[in-house]
């Protein structure tokens, strides 16, 4: 055999081992492509938590590696805090800064001046002004839609606007609050924050459970806004087939129910799936795919600790009968932010794979996703030492992305 069957051979019938704790890497890499190399899983450290896995492959799948050349450069600098992003029609792009602003940044990475009009965000801890989305027919209505944290009385809430952007593009027209996601909490955490639209043109928004153990067990209320993803129209109201419209005691707006703070929303490009991915504790964070009117589980179950180390639930527990496990979890934590499917041809092997936006992990990652399983993970820009918050797919084909930092990245060839 020559040397390079050989290669090819070694490079699609390896077996996997992973190399940080010593267990098999959770995985078959058989849907793998073959312009993938596979490798042990790129989890190196030590979990948090001895909890097994509800399946194989639920956790430290083979790695992967991008075969086709790309590069990732840092096109734009100086952004203040940025939270979201969103790509015009044009190709150029708007961000969302997290003390109240918005801002326009060329692909050559000019940025504008701040846009006004935008209502006033409560920009603590985690909460400001957060995820953005533009309608479909933004070419004709020049329609805006965010997600923001706002003070109200008893404390603050997530909340959904909507807004024109000015022919001049200087300032946000009727700006005008269209959802409230109560209740109200005195805390500046876990507000969630992203928000997309669905191919009927509805608007698909996620929040947080604000963290602390008093308002954790509102996740699992049906009555409350907290720890949920709503389906609902641009005005605001429930969408007619929401799965507890009619139902005593229930918001017509929940869409899927017991998550903890989601901040990646993302539709398969070929499926139609809603994929969302959500911070766990310490440990436990995860990628799901969202069914309507099911229960994902927080605060019952987690792969995940307490801060402290401590185990949540007496016993804890990772699996229960009509609660929905995770398709993919990460121990210790990927800190999942923005997340975007890639549906550009400009790198093959990229072809429907999901990246999810590292916080504390300071890398992309790339998921390779068969069947509705992951079969493959693999670390982008893991040298750069930045907190990667959200990512899109630019009119030509590349990644973009925003760290806190105040960094736009582009990643493609």
């Amino acid at each position: 055999m020559n040397k390079l069957l050989t290669a090819l051979f070694l490079s699609s019938s390896v077996a996997v081992m992973s190399c940080g704790n010593g267990r098999e890497a959770q995985g078959s890499n058989a849907d793998i492509t073959s312009t993938d190399s596979i490798y042990s899983s790129v989890e190196k450290n030590k979990p948090n938590t001895n909890y097994p896995p509800a399946f194989e492959g639920q956790t430290r799948i083979a790695g992967v590696k991008t075969s086709t050349a790309f590069e990732g450069r840092v096109i734009a600098e100086g952004l203040k805090s940025p939270w979201g992003i969103a790509v015009f029609p044009d190709g150029r792009f708007l961000v969302t800064e997290k003390e109240g602003v918005m801002r326009i940044v060329s692909p050559t990475g000019e940025i504008s001046e701040g846009i006004t009009g935008i209502p006033k965000v409560a920009a603590s801890g985690q909460g400001g002004l957060l995820g953005l989305t533009l309608d479909p027919q933004f070419e004709n209505n020049r329609m805006v839609y965010w997600v923001f944290a706002q003070s109200v009385d008893g404390g603050s809430l997530t909340a959904v606007a909507k807004g024109k952007l000015s022919t001049d593009e200087k300032s946000i027209e009727g700006a005008t609050v269209i959802y409230q996601a109560g209740p109200a909490h005195k805390g500046n955490l876990h507000f969630g924050g992203r928000i997309t639209f669905d191919k009927n043109g509805h608007l698909f928004v996620s929040t947080g459970e604000r963290s602390d153990k008093q308002t954790r067990p509102l996740a699992q209320s049906l009555k409350a806004g907290l720890g949920k993803i709503l389906r609902i129209t641009t005005d605001g109201k429930a969408v007619e087939g929401n799965p507890f419209i009619g139902q005593a005691d229930a918001l017509a707006e929940i869409y899927s129910y017991g998550h903890r703070n989601v901040q990646g929303l993302a539709f398969h490009p070929e499926t139609g799936d809603l994929w969302e991915t959500e911070f766990g504790p310490r440990g436990g964070d995860e990628l799901n795919r969202v069914e309507v009117g099911k229960n994902y589980g927080w605060p019952t179950i987690t792969y995940g600790l307490e801060y402290s180390g401590t185990e949540i639930g007496t016993p804890p527990i990772q699996q229960q009968d009509g609660l929905e496990q995770p398709v993919y979890y990460w121990d210790p934590v990927l800190s999942p932010s923005g997340i975007a499917f890639y549906t550009g041809s400009a790198i093959p092997e990229w072809k429907n794979n999901l990246f999810i936006t590292g916080l504390s992990s300071t890398h992309i990652a790339r998921i390779v996703i068969k069947d509705n399983k992951v079969v493959g993970e693999e670390r982008l820009l893991d040298r750069e030492g930045e907190r990667f918050r959200d990512i899109i797919q630019g009119k030509d084909e590349a990644l973009y992305s925003i760290t806190d930092a105040g960094k736009l990245y582009r990643i493609g060839k």
